[in-house]
């Protein structure tokens, strides 16, 4: 894992944990490489961070320009399609946060 890029504040979070059911984890791995690539395309798409523990754990997340970028995204057809398959089949709890980035503060070597 590597982290985002620091942007010039204010942006937008968008923090999504969620906890893995058991299943189909091949064709997870290879829906959310999909997201990774569309999501990349989308005005307004500052960066992401993501991590998942082996307990099935993950947060991932994602920094926007703007809320309505994030509510393109929120709507865009393909991620709309793999969002409910995610609730149906591949989570067992998920929750998404949004926030405003008013501060930040990096440090790196």
């Amino acid at each position: 894992m590597t982290l985002a890029e620091t942007f010039g504040v204010p942006y937008y979070a968008v923090i999504f944990t969620s906890l893995r059911t058991e299943r189909e984890a091949r064709e997870y791995d290879e829906a959310a490489q999909r997201m990774l690539d569309l999501v990349r395309q989308q005005p307004g798409f500052l960066g992401v961070e993501s991590a998942r523990g082996d307990n099935g754990l993950g947060v991932t997340v994602s920094y926007w320009a703007s809320e309505e970028a994030i509510l393109a995204w929120k709507e865009h057809p393909q991620h709309r399609e793999i969002r409910e398959r995610g609730r149906s089949t591949w989570y067992r709890q998920c929750t998404t946060r949004v926030s405003r980035v008013e501060r930040e503060y990096s440090f790196g070597r």
